[in-house]
């Protein structure tokens, strides 16, 4: 699904830059902060809209974040080093964006929905189908990821406990 539609967001990217980049360069202003704002903007939210759904395996993962790295190179460009020109390695590029990591931003979309399906009412489908447990058996081989175990573990890794409580009580 993420890599069939690569291309696409790829023609996206580019004609903000062909549209944006001529005016900022011209303002002679440092324009990497305001490219890093057009990735936020317009660009992450259409690559990753219904993110927070995602149940996003390691190869899943691996493609989203090397699309997000081929932005960061486009956004940064090639550094001049030593005489030529060298494409920038993948820690350069995490330091130049400040640690933005869209499988990081996919994980807080998750807890950021489980928080949604936690406070709606009982009789809403969303919360019917988030608490209702299944029936009967599972297919043979090895269990397909779920959402809710995916989502449990992120706030496990975050250290976060007592999360319903945290939930209901939406001011902290």
């Amino acid at each position: 699904m993420i890599i069939t539609w690569k291309k696409k967001y790829k023609d996206v990217f580019w004609l903000a830059i062909e549209l944006i980049l001529p005016l900022l360069v011209s303002s002679g202003v440092d324009f990497y902060p305001q490219l890093l704002k057009l990735y936020k903007t317009p660009i992450r939210p259409v690559v990753l809209c219904g993110a927070g759904a995602w149940t996003v395996t390691e190869k899943e993962g691996q493609a989203v974040l090397s699309f997000g790295r081929k932005i960061f190179r486009t956004i940064y460009g090639p550094k001049y080093e030593k005489g030529e020109w060298k494409s920038r390695t993948n820690r350069e590029l995490e330091e130049m964006s400040k640690g933005e990591n869209i499988v990081k931003f996919i994980k807080g979309q998750r807890v950021s929905w489980l928080g949604h399906l936690e406070r709606t009412e009982e009789d809403r489908m969303p919360k019917k189908i988030f608490t209702q447990e299944l029936e009967g058996t599972r297919r043979r081989g090895r269990p397909r990821k779920r959402w809710k175990e995916e989502v449990e573990r992120d706030l496990q890794e975050l250290g976060v406990r007592r999360w319903r409580e945290l939930v209901a009580d939406r001011k902290n």
